[in-house]
């Protein structure tokens, strides 16, 4: 059981990173760790942390669905995808190294990253994509559903540039569908955690209303925002912690 001090810092920490965090994605990377410098059990904060994503993704998809910026029509085989893949993940919690995740998370990060910067109009203008385009976004959807759902830290800023660089997305399209894709996600995982009873209800959901009062915040500046600038912060915010990533590897 945490102080209430605790908890204060808790709040704090979780309302401004998913404020930040509806554009730049990895808001757990930061959260879960703070949950662990508090003494909260591994496992439980990854399991809580996940049943409060589901609060903050539904907040952040709001504004987008009113700017008419959500295409369920075209997205919906991501969708499938995301449920399916966030279940195996959930279930393999555990299994995998925190190492061996910093590693793919910092590598991907960078190759997408790289590749966003050698297309310049990626994520600034619709594009039309090739057929194998669209197959390597259906892959990369699945796999990347399979580390949400198990840690979720930098899921949904990977996914985000995955769908601008492989689905020809804007970044407020992609922005919005990844808040949409989360929902899936953080609940077909949180379900998993609830039936191994690892949330806790109580902390969970303080943090739920939290995240999903910064989601809703941050979702209605970022659907404001013009794609040239929603492509300089999300790219800042991928080569940061990109870096920090390689930094705590070392």
């Amino acid at each position: 059981m945490i102080s209430g001090i605790e908890l204060a810092i808790l709040i704090v920490v979780f309302l401004v990173t998913s404020i930040i965090g509806v554009v730049t994605g990895s808001n757990s990377l930061i959260a879960v760790p703070a949950m662990f410098q508090l003494g909260i059990p591994a496992r439980e904060a990854v399991a809580t942390n996940m049943f409060a994503l589901v609060f903050m993704a539904v907040g952040g998809t709001i504004p987008f669905a009113r700017a008419g910026k959500l295409n369920v029509r075209r997205t919906w085989p991501l969708l499938v995808l995301t449920a399916i893949g966030s279940t195996v993940g959930a279930l393999l919690v555990g299994l995998i190294t925190d190492q061996t995740m910093r590693i793919i998370v910092s590598v991907a990060m960078f190759a997408v990253a790289a590749f966003i910067l050698i297309r310049r109009n990626a994520g600034v203008a619709g594009e039309s994509v090739s057929a194998k385009m669209a197959s390597v976004a259906l892959v990369g959807t699945f796999l990347l559903a399979i580390y949400g759902g198990l840690f979720s830290g930098g899921y949904v800023t990977m996914l985000t540039a995955l769908l601008v660089a492989t689905f020809g997305l804007t970044f407020s399209e992609a922005v919005g569908a990844t808040k949409l894709l989360n929902i899936i996600s953080s609940s077909v995982a949180s379900a998993v955690f609830i039936w191994q009873g690892l949330v806790d209800f109580r902390l969970g959901i303080i943090l739920g209303i939290t995240m999903f009062i910064g989601g809703y915040i941050g979702g209605h500046y970022a659907s404001k925002m013009n794609e040239i600038w929603l492509r300089r912060i999300f790219l800042a915010a991928v080569f940061a912690l990109a870096i920090k990533t390689i930094y705590d590897i070392i």
